[in-house]
């Protein structure tokens, strides 16, 4: 006699999950094949997802989806740890509709990402190793603490504005500015009771920042001595503009500099290519993108700047590009040049070699 079953036999198919990640909760939504399952809500806590899709569908191969975001990649790292399939993707890419763009809703977001998944529409993003994902926060970090340094010199220089307290002749000049005698100085000024202590907690905390710099400095400089990025960064420092810093930034933003084919892809990473639209005999190409790594983007752009002024190559194609168009769309050019030299010095494993030209353009250097 047959019996009636009433469970549904999923025996090695393939399960998709995607969740939209906040900082309590996830909403996710499941798609068995072609079919929606459903759309929940559960703690933000990869193992209880793990947990509903072993009790509800055992012995399935489980693929799951999120944005990259706040969150960063530590659900990554777990669901692929319990053996789900996990990618991350770029918000952007993710296919949405003019009524998904409109009537957003965390329901919404979740089926728009398994719906992409099931398809085969999402390109996941690089995903980096943990040890490089904490050696790019100390250099973050860094950055950090420098822009808290800038406000708080900004804000001692406007409260002595502000109180009418000129600068001693040995300070007239900005290079002499905080160094050890100009912060005594500043402690020194003689100010009413609650002023002084005012511009004390100021000093203080400038004075702590500091100390914090020097400290991160110095763990900067022993990290790029290690095995793990010694040789790297002998070759970057070769190249004219990057300093220890900056080279530290690339490689750790970078991780891997191989998994980028070309030239042009590792500038649309950075986010040094220009806008296009296209429409019929119409073409038009407009400023660069604002999509890209910003981080790398300012970084390599901040060095273009140095390298006009210490490589003859970079100066006169600076130059030349000066007489048709803008300086700072010119420096955007120069920025492509010295992307092409760091591609060419890590992927080849050789150090950058100066060249010499003959220049008529003289640089100011006042």
């Amino acid at each position: 006699m047959q019996t009636q079953r009433n469970t549904l036999e999923l025996t090695g198919q393939n399960i998709y999950v995607g969740f939209d990640a906040h900082l309590k909760s996830w909403n996710v939504s499941i798609m068995v094949e072609d079919v929606f399952f459903k759309t929940f809500s559960q703690p933000a806590c990869p193992l209880t997802l793990y947990k509903y899709l072993s009790r509800n569908f055992p012995n399935c191969t489980y693929h799951s989806a999120y944005e990259a975001g706040f969150s960063g990649f530590w659900a990554h790292y777990e669901l692929t740890r319990l053996g789900v399939k996990s990618i991350v993707v770029n918000p952007s890419d993710i296919p949405t509709t003019g009524k998904e763009k409109v009537q957003k809703t965390d329901s919404r977001d979740s089926r728009k990402i398994v719906r992409s998944l099931r398809s085969g529409e999402l390109k996941p993003i690089h995903i980096p190793s943990t040890q490089t994902i904490n050696d790019r926060s100390l250099v973050r970090t860094r950055k950090t603490i420098v822009n808290d340094l800038c406000r708080y010199k900004n804000r001692i220089k406007s409260f002595l504005y502000f109180n009418g307290i000129s600068y001693p002749e040995q300070f007239s000049k900005a290079g002499t500015h905080w160094s050890k005698r100009f912060m005594k100085w500043l402690f020194e000024i003689e100010f009413e009771s609650t002023a002084k202590l005012s511009i004390d907690v100021l000093l203080t905390q400038a004075t702590e920042l500091r100390k914090q710099l020097l400290n991160v400095n110095r763990q900067i400089r022993i990290l790029s001595k290690s095995e793990r990025y010694n040789e790297n960064v002998s070759l970057l420092l070769s190249v004219p503009g990057i300093g220890l810093t900056t080279a530290m930034t690339i490689l750790t933003e970078l991780e891997n500099i191989n998994r980028f084919h070309n030239l042009d892809e590792l500038c649309g990473f950075i986010g040094l290519v220009p806008s296009t639209r296209d429409s019929g005999n119409k073409e038009s190409i407009r400023n660069i993108t604002p999509r890209g790594h910003h981080v790398m983007r300012k970084t390599i752009i901040e060095s273009s700047w140095i390298a006009i002024r210490t490589d003859p190559v970079l100066c006169r194609s600076y130059y030349e590009y000066c007489k048709r168009m803008e300086p700072n769309k010119a420096i955007i050019r120069i920025a492509k040049k010295l992307i092409s030299r760091i591609k060419f010095v890590l992927t080849e494993k050789q150090k950058y070699q100066h060249c010499i030209v003959k220049s008529n353009y003289k640089i100011n250097q006042n």
